[in-house]
């Protein structure tokens, strides 16, 4: 659905009950065009993954409003401390009274407890959070693909995995979803911006290939990336072959 035709904001369901919301960054404003998205799981007490910028706050706002009544909100999770992860975490707090934030330990110790303006609901590692009829486990994820408290968020239901950074794809004309290969294109991107002389934004270390093993185990159905289109697997393995394909391109 499309929520804004200035901007290009849209909300799109892709999977039962999370909806992607995503908003294009043009050539004029991002190199080669980009895409920021966030994802709204509902349920009694609604999650949202990734606040984005305070720039797009009104366009996210607007998108989860077309959904559902926006005080509802209840969690407002971030996989690691950066500005299109939790930028906007205030304001969300401020026009959601019952919301509160939802980060790794680490990232409650060394950021968001003070930033934020209400404490944030920590979660260890392996830790369940319900929402309602629905769980979502919090799996630490330090260092990938950067920040030491980065974690992401696994929604078994519908074998969805919110998995932030990674697989980030570049354009701003893509499909919500798709079930082609995500590896290729966001290989790709990554390599030339490391050719360009940009740092690469994986954070490679000793527990790089345990981790991605540990979420192909996971076998998701669903990933659903911050930058680009989300990946539908279309048999049981494939988004764990895609997760495994990337270790194999970052371990060497």
């Amino acid at each position: 659905m499309l929520i804004d035709t200035h901007s290009g904001t849209r909300i799109d369901e892709i999977a039962d009950g999370i909806h992607r919301i995503s908003t294009p960054m043009p050539p004029s404003v991002f190199p080669g065009g980009f895409s920021f998205n966030q994802y709204l799981v509902l349920d009694d007490e609604p999650l949202l993954f990734h606040t984005g910028m305070r720039s797009i706050f009104p366009l996210v706002r607007e998108a989860i409003a077309a959904v559902m009544p926006l005080e509802r909100l209840r969690y407002l999770a971030l996989s690691h401390f950066e500005s299109d992860e939790c930028g906007a975490l205030n304001d969300f707090l401020q026009v959601a009274p019952h919301s509160v934030p939802v980060c790794s330990t680490t990232a409650a110790m060394v950021s968001v407890g003070d930033f934020a303006l209400r404490p944030p609901r920590a979660l260890a590692d392996g830790e369940m959070l319900r929402i309602g009829k629905r769980q979502l486990m919090w799996l630490d994820t330090p260092h990938l693909p950067h920040n030491w408290e980065t974690g992401l968020m696994w929604e078994p239901g519908s074998r969805t995995l919110l998995c932030g950074d990674l697989f980030t794809q570049g354009g701003h004309e893509l499909p919500p979803l798709t079930s082609d290969d995500l590896l290729a294109p966001s290989e790709a991107f990554r390599r030339a911006g490391v050719a360009a002389g940009e740092p690469d934004p994986y954070s490679l270390g000793p527990g790089t290939a345990t981790i991605l093993e540990r979420l192909a185990g996971l076998q998701p159905r669903t990933l659903a990336v911050m930058h680009g289109s989300v990946f539908q697997a279309r048999r049981d393995d494939d988004g764990a072959a895609m997760l495994r394909g990337l270790a194999r391109e970052l371990v060497h």
